[in-house]
């Protein structure tokens, strides 16, 4: 019996994260809470990059270069110490945590259950339309965009997180009470957006995950993952997410990071980013995320599949 539980807990089991409506939750919980401890201040660099308007690279000048991304990074504390940077890169860390948590549990936790129902209805269909292989990747995929659309519920929590970060001023003396009353649905700015950039996000997400798994011959009836091939499989999905949201994500960040009032529609900050920065604008903070919010995802995922298959093979009975 021993053997067989520590066989369980070593593996990933099923794919897709399959298990118990408990055991997804707790585990996508803890996934979204051991994320939001170690890389809270890595997205915070990178959403500040996004919002920055000007341009960082001077060409023939590396010490330019240096200091733009000094004050663009760091703010105020660009002339501080290391320590007094370092805690500077931890604002709105309080609403980050709820979104976090809460985003994890619905996308990690709600996709499994959206690939389920896929599978019951038209899986024969996707089956003969793909094949069994790429079927079951494909399936994954469009679960993956599905959640990622419904995601946008959550949107005033990310919005006031990305403003904690990039301009924290708008917030300044008011309560999250007060906020919510009185800017009600403005908190939903840049939903069309953000579903834009979620939908392509979440497709390759769960897509290239399932891909990488079927191509190292790990499925449904297949072998169960170990925790590297689950690290690995989340990787390609990370990096192909990342990728593919990334301009999107630029134009999403501008528009929370605005102003409550200001007018400034999504297509108006596209136009002037083109003309004021160039097109290359739109992968300002691809770097950080590439290098860290790619493991950010990899970490989370792989914790995800994990917690989820313990906490399924440790709960029943219960």
């Amino acid at each position: 019996k021993t053997n067989i539980k520590k066989n369980v807990i070593a593996t990933s089991g099923k794919i897709h994260m399959s298990g118990p409506s408990e055991a997804r939750l707790l585990g996508s919980a803890v996934a979204g809470m051991s994320e939001l401890m170690i890389f809270h201040p890595v997205d915070t660099v990178a959403k500040r990059l996004m919002h920055n308007e000007s341009r960082l690279i001077v060409i023939g000048s590396p010490s330019t270069t240096v200091a733009n991304f000094n004050q663009a990074i760091f703010r105020d504390a660009a002339a501080k110490n290391p320590f007094s940077k370092a805690t500077s890169l931890f604002p709105g860390i309080g609403f980050g945590a709820a979104y976090k948590i809460l985003q994890r549990v619905y996308k990690f936790g709600g996709q499994p259950v959206v690939v389920d129902m896929l599978k019951e209805k038209y899986g024969s269909d996707f089956d003969a339309k793909f094949g069994p292989n790429l079927g079951r990747t494909m399936i994954s995929a469009t679960a993956g965009s599905m959640i990622g659309v419904g995601e946008v519920f959550l949107l005033p929590l990310d919005a006031l997180k990305i403003k904690a970060q990039t301009a924290p001023e708008q917030l300044k003396g008011r309560g999250v009470v007060e906020i919510f009353m009185k800017e009600g649905r403005g908190l939903y700015r840049g939903a069309g957006w953000t579903a834009a950039r979620n939908a392509p996000g979440s497709f390759a997400l769960f897509g290239g995950n399932s891909a990488a798994k079927s191509f190292m011959g790990i499925g449904d009836d297949r072998e169960r993952a170990t925790w590297t091939q689950d690290a690995l499989a989340s990787c390609a999905g990370a990096i192909a997410s990342i990728s593919v949201a990334q301009p999107l994500d630029v134009i999403k960040t501008r528009i929370q990071s605005r102003p409550f009032n200001s007018p400034e529609s999504g297509m108006s900050i596209v136009s002037n980013l083109v003309k004021n920065e160039g097109v290359g604008a739109f992968f300002k903070g691809l770097a950080p995320k590439l290098m860290v919010v790619g493991p950010k995802l990899v970490f989370s995922f792989t914790i995800a599949q994990h917690t989820i298959a313990y906490f399924t093979a440790n709960m029943k009975g219960f």
